[in-house]
């Protein structure tokens, strides 16, 4: 082999090395940098989304409470302007009572008129709880609170406590609510369903046509009626032994009308209710009269009722009946 040769062969080799050693510092450069970038996005990442307690950002907390006030003062001081401003354009949650999703700032507006425009409203508050948690520039507050409510024919406050979870941002440089979830404590919920409460007239009136509706379906034999009052879990006593199920009510008003027996009078002279959350129990005397094998048959007595509203109808879960046959005055009235 030549010296030529050898140098020229040798040259290529040396050629084949240099440039194998600038791809790969060319490749370490590239990675450095993206190594680099990984860590400096990651911690722009952290920065972002890392939970920070309200006492580690006090300025902030005291901003996000001062909002949280002005909605509640909003409320006192019947302002809606007050409320508007503090709440975002697009605002999402949920108010006490909905029960679908709301949207935007109109939507909030328009479930707050009643309260802000009503003689009856918010009077003072009380935080109970609360804490803050801060994610950038979004606070999540969880809190419960008591309210007041009072008007001119409330001689004593009204108190009511809520569980609420807002969540604030800071929007061109204020804290703004932008979602919440608002709801009647779970305690306070136990108390108000466990509590007696007053049927208003459109209420009383749709139970006691659903009682009636009972009894006349019954002496009808309208299977369609009675299916639709009466549930599954039905238990009525009377002066029998047995205690009726749902079909045993069925058979017998099915009897009742092929034996040819019709309703001619039914009252309730006296009538009596109780109502706690969704279960109201209707005391009542009762008198009817029926025509019955070619008889006039008066039976009268007195009734314990149960309902349970269920998807705006009031459905006759139970019921226990004494009776009696009145004396010739009694039928007669």
């Amino acid at each position: 082999m030549s010296a030529f040769t050898w140098e020229a062969d040798h040259g290529d080799e040396r050629g084949a090395e240099r440039g194998l050693q600038n791809w790969r510092c060319h490749v370490g450069k590239r990675l450095f940098g993206l190594t680099v970038l990984s860590l400096f996005l990651g911690v722009c990442a952290r920065t972002q989304i890392a939970p920070v307690p309200g006492e580690k950002r006090p300025g902030d907390r005291e901003a996000v409470l001062k909002s949280l006030d002005k909605i509640f003062q909003g409320f006192i001081h019947q302002d809606d302007e007050a409320l508007r401003v503090t709440h975002a354009a697009q605002w999402l949650g949920f108010l006490e009572g909905a029960s679908s999703v709301m949207h935007g700032v109109e939507e909030y507006m328009a479930a707050s008129t009643s309260p802000v425009k009503s003689p009856v409203h918010m009077t003072a508050y009380k935080l109970l709880e609360i804490d803050v948690l801060f994610y950038g520039d979004v606070a999540i507050v969880p809190f419960v609170c008591q309210i007041e409510i009072g008007g001119p024919d409330i001689k004593e406050p009204i108190k009511r406590k809520l569980r609420i979870l807002d969540v604030f941002a800071k929007l061109n440089g204020e804290w703004v609510q932008v979602a919440t979830d608002t709801a009647q404590s779970p305690d306070a919920q136990e108390m108000s369903m466990a509590s007696l409460r007053t049927l208003a007239e459109a209420g009383k009136k749709s139970l006691l046509e659903a009682r009636e509706a009972v009894w006349r379906a019954y002496f009808a034999d309208d299977r369609a009626k009675l299916e639709e009052l009466l549930p599954e879990e039905l238990i009525a006593i009377d002066d029998g032994e047995k205690w009726a199920t749902r079909e045993d009510i069925f058979s017998g008003a099915k009897g009742f009308v092929d034996g040819g027996g019709k309703l001619v009078r039914l009252e309730f002279p006296e009538t009596k209710i109780q109502v706690y959350g969704y279960t109201a129990i209707v005391y009542s005397k009762y008198l009817y009269e029926i025509n019955a094998g070619g008889k006039q048959l008066t039976r009268a007595g007195r009734a314990t009722e149960m309902f349970v509203r269920r998807q705006d109808k009031w459905l006759n879960t139970g019921w226990h009946l004494d009776s009696w046959t009145p004396g010739p005055s009694a039928a007669a009235q």
